[in-house]
């Protein structure tokens, strides 16, 4: 595998490895077991890159990768946003009046419930969207079918009976694009985030004492995650993204006063926002 690959976590197929392929057009993606897996192989040089989903518009955050981040060794370059279409891909021969069972990942499951309640279909809990195209695949059988990308039918040699099949048309996925080297913009480039960890003590107010100067100084927070560190319950963690490059004033001020309220404060990475951005606010 080129060292010029992004590394993703699952198989190929999965909404990781369609969201590199988005982002980078013609680069080489690295499937990985975990997230631990995708991060070691930008840290060793096997990849140039990982993408790393952070947030999802339905199913909230996602698991683990706040307290991978600020371990990684890696910096955040990149944001990516992912318009999740799911559909129902089975065996050549399956039809919606053949299949009796769909198989995928929990969470995506939980997205299809009008389809699963319309079809009267059995739902069959896997580990991942892909694995269970490629189950679906091996299986061959026309009364199982899978929810995965339409990337993943095309892998697997599988037939997409419907496309879009989600609940929910905004279901979108975040992600941080992680490498080696930080690659930090310009203060006058338009349109940054910043991302950031600080530790605050589990006294009363700390948390509020410690974002004041955000909203004194106008600093707009999209992104405020909280987690225990060190399995005690006397300090917790926190990760922010905010607009903004810390080297301007707002956000310069704002982060000169979280110093007197919080410790370990650390900057994860400064980078563009998305377009994607750009259009919510719009159709706010």
């Amino acid at each position: 595998m080129s060292s010029e690959a992004i590394a993703f976590q699952g198989l190929p197929g999965a909404y990781s490895d369609l969201a590199c392929r988005a982002a980078y057009p013609g680069a080489a993606t690295l499937p990985c077991v975990t997230f631990e897996d995708a991060i070691a192989a930008v840290r060793e040089g096997r990849a140039r890159l990982a993408m790393l989903p952070c947030e999802n518009s339905l199913a909230g955050r996602v698991p683990d990768i706040h307290r991978l981040l600020p371990e990684s060794g890696l910096h955040i370059v990149a944001e990516h946003f992912q318009r999740i279409e799911h559909c129902l891909v089975a065996p050549k021969g399956a039809t919606l009046a053949t299949i009796r069972r769909v198989h995928s990942h929990p969470v995506a499951l939980g997205q299809v419930r009008g389809l699963l309640r319309d079809l009267g279909l059995e739902p069959v809990v896997q580990a991942d969207t892909a694995g269970s195209a490629a189950l679906v695949a091996r299986l061959g059988s026309v009364e199982d079918a899978a929810i995965a990308s339409a990337l993943a039918a095309e892998l697997y040699g599988l037939e997409i009976l419907r496309h879009n099949v989600e609940d929910a048309a905004h279901n979108t996925t975040r992600f941080y694009v992680m490498a080696r080297t930080a690659e930090c913009p310009p203060p006058d480039h338009p349109g940054l985030m910043t991302t950031f960890v600080f530790r605050v003590r589990n006294v009363p107010a700390a948390l509020y004492k410690a974002l004041g100067g955000f909203a004194t100084n106008g600093v707009n927070l999209t992104k405020l995650e909280s987690y225990m560190v060190g399995g005690a319950f006397t300090a917790t963690q926190f990760l922010c993204d905010v607009e903004g490059h810390p080297e301007q004033g707002p956000l310069r001020r704002a982060l000169e006063e979280l110093q007197f309220f919080s410790r370990e404060t650390r900057i994860l990475g400064v980078y563009p926002q998305h377009p994607y951005r750009r259009t919510v606010a719009a159709g706010d």
